[in-house]
């Protein structure tokens, strides 16, 4: 009976140093449809800011446009959920929402 306790411990403790852990990778601003759907013709940015939370590009060279960019690959997929959304301003209010409906998924 001891004989086989050994190789048994030894197995299980090897398994699980077998299994390579991987980590979830999510990346950019979280915006929801719902997110979306409050934002309206005319908002200032400040307002915009409320509802969407900072950008996560601001362009020096394009100063009338925000970017928010989301990504998130599972632990165990090859790719991952991808989003875009370009909001551009004039005389600092929105005038244009362009870019991805939240859940679709790209490469």
């Amino acid at each position: 009976m001891r004989s086989l306790l050994l190789p048994a411990c030894l197995v299980l403790l090897l398994g699980g140093c077998l299994s390579v852990y991987k980590v979830e990778v999510q990346q950019g601003n979280v915006v929801s449809q719902d997110m979306i759907a409050k934002l309206k013709p005319g908002m200032t940015r400040s307002q915009v800011r409320f509802v969407l939370g900072t950008p996560l590009v601001t362009d020096a060279f394009h100063p009338n446009r925000w970017d928010y960019y989301y990504y998130l690959r599972g632990s165990k997929e090859k790719t991952g959920e991808t989003q875009r959304l370009t909001l551009i301003f004039r005389n600092d209010t929105l005038v244009s929402v362009q870019g991805d409906q939240p859940g679709k998924t790209g490469g």
